[in-house]
């Protein structure tokens, strides 16, 4: 079932995504060569709770830290650790959630590690592209595939690969809610878009092959030919105009959309 928020729960969200965001303006700033992904999850942590915010990543399904930290070909849910050191020329995608007063709010970024080469940052650029297109697409009226086809469209036109296994999804009280967003499909299919409707719009974009595999810890995701990978999300709300507004990246609502 798709739940569609009130305007008194979408306020809540929107408190929710602006602590998030302040949360991840420091993850971005705080990412450094020589420091370890385990030192990014303590600052996230300790950001969180500063805020009277509670990670929503921390034991989530027995889930062991408080971000996602997946480095270079790591597509999603690498586990922060001492041992993992972050060197110049990595990329490394971090993912973090929170819940505020009883509402949550997710979002990710992918960040060059000191210098990084020029197709790592287009790669980085391209996904940040293939968010901002699909979210355009989230208006009253469109369908859900309108979203995931404008992201699929993009990336491909540049030659990277989707990734079909993990998909964006709804939030709400829940981090994972219905309905599920995937990154590739038919424009004009899926259920119709709503005022009051949240999602978490993520693409996560391949170098090359789109192919992935899980480790044995039982959550890093890696892509199997070992090509960089880059992920971006925002939480929205198709708000009360009918329009995509991001809530994790205060006051940013988009004027230009696509309506089909």
């Amino acid at each position: 079932m798709i739940y569609l928020k009130s305007p008194a729960q979408i306020a809540v969200m929107r408190q929710a995504g602006a602590l998030l965001y302040e949360v991840l303006q420091e993850l971005r700033q705080a990412v450094k060569p020589g420091m370890t992904t385990k030192e990014l999850d303590e600052i996230a942590e300790k950001a969180i709770r500063d805020r009277s915010a509670v990670p929503s990543f921390l034991d989530y399904h027995g889930y062991p830290a408080s971000l996602c930290t997946s480095v270079n070909e790591q597509v999603v849910h690498g586990i922060p650790s001492d041992t993992v050191v972050l060197k110049e020329g990595d990329i490394v995608s971090v993912d973090c959630g929170l819940i505020f007063n009883g509402w949550q709010s997710d979002s990710a970024f992918t960040v060059g590690v000191g210098q990084i080469s020029e197709e790592k940052q287009k790669l980085i650029d391209v996904t940040e592209q293939c968010f901002f297109l699909g979210a355009r697409q989230a208006v009253i009226g469109n369908r859900l595939h309108d979203i995931s086809h404008a992201i699929q469209t993009l990336a491909e036109s540049h030659g990277y690969g989707v990734v079909r296994e993990l998909v964006g999804h709804g939030i709400g009280r829940e981090m994972h809610e219905e309905p599920s967003v995937p990154n590739y499909g038919r424009a004009g299919q899926g259920v119709r878009l709503r005022e009051g409707m949240t999602l978490a719009v993520e693409p996560m974009i391949a170098m090359r092959s789109p192919a992935v595999r899980e480790l044995d810890d039982g959550w890093t995701v890696v892509t199997i030919d070992r090509s960089p990978c880059s992920h971006y999300e925002h939480t929205l709300v198709i708000n009360e105009r009918g329009l995509p507004e991001l809530l994790s990246y205060p006051g940013y609502v988009f004027a230009e959309v696509d309506r089909k």
